[in-house]
């Protein structure tokens, strides 16, 4: 590989890790982070609802729930789409309308996918049926092997590394569902290895602001439950006052076997490190999002230079 090849490479990794200043975003974080808490307390309510056996509503709060949840990602990634192209970012009320009315695209991206790989698993399953034949079953089958394989594994790596990455981000920056597909394709068909590299430095990105955040979640929720008891004189056990930051509620850690106590402090505790556990999740996922965004303006940039 030539010396402007590598420059190149090192300058859109400098790009993508550039993307962990997206956690100074405060209308992304807002916005992901309300889209997350009203998709939560949509389950708790749904969660209810089917404790109570009734079903038709627990449904209908759970598919409100993964619609929120779904809308409000997309809006945050919008204003992640501006933040990466160098624009002003977007009101918050104008990227959840944006969000209302586009994000649809994705879902028929989706769609499609699952279609074509529907497709091709049909196909390998009516070849597997033919293989069953008395004489030509076993050449069949020799032929069957090597051709599953390959097919499957390429289409993993493609959605893993392509479709999942970059079909989100390719709806945010404007194009239509015909667009996205042929932009999708084309990566897959020209420059899967450097896809995968760039997307493996966005995941790599994320996780080491998960591990950093976690890490200070649990060093944080150590030191306070400490301090409770020796200070406030708060008589509960740490793992009751801990618990909401790693996203208990009082039903759920009772659930889970941990002792919960009818105290005020202990609500509290739940109620403050929810919050915690949270922005614990929506810090690593602006990064995220930020991140596949740099990598498609890369793509697109490179594919607009051929």
């Amino acid at each position: 590989m030539n010396l402007p090849h590598i420059r190149r490479h090192g300058m859109a990794l400098n790009r993508v890790f550039e993307s962990i200043t997206s956690v100074r975003n405060g209308k992304a974080t807002f916005t992901l982070l309300a889209g997350f808490a009203m998709a939560g307390l949509l389950l708790a309510m749904a969660e209810s609802s089917l404790v109570r056996a009734n079903t038709v509503s627990g449904s209908v709060q759970a598919a409100l729930a993964a619609l929120v949840a779904f809308y409000g990602a997309n809006a945050a990634g919008l204003l992640m789409m501006d933040e990466a192209r160098g624009r002003p970012t977007r009101d918050v009320a104008d990227a959840v309308r944006d969000a209302l009315r586009t994000a649809h695209r994705l879902l028929l991206v989706i769609v499609v996918v699952a279609l074509a790989a529907a497709l091709v698993l049909g196909g390998l399953f009516g070849l597997l049926w033919l293989c069953r034949l008395p004489r030509v079953g076993p050449w069949l089958f020799t032929l069957a092997v090597p051709l599953g394989v390959v097919l499957i594994g390429a289409a993993a790596v493609t959605g893993a590394v392509v479709i999942g990455p970059l079909a989100a981000p390719a709806v945010w920056s404007g194009l239509g569902v015909i667009a996205v597909l042929r932009f999708l394709a084309r990566q897959a068909r020209r420059r899967l290895l450097r896809v995968a590299l760039l997307a493996a430095a966005v995941s790599a990105l994320t996780a080491a602001v998960g591990a950093m955040v976690t890490f200070a979640v649990m060093t944080g929720g150590r030191v306070i439950a400490a301090l409770a008891v020796l200070v406030v004189g708060v008589d509960l056990p740490a793992q009751q006052l801990m618990a909401g930051l790693f996203g208990y509620g009082l039903r759920s850690l009772g659930a889970a076997g941990a002792p919960v106590a009818q105290s005020p402090y202990g609500a509290a505790a739940l109620v403050g490190g929810g919050v915690v556990f949270a922005l614990a999740l929506v810090l690593p996922g602006v990064v995220y999002l930020r991140g596949t965004c740099t990598v498609f303006l890369l793509l697109s940039e490179e594919d607009a230079a051929r």
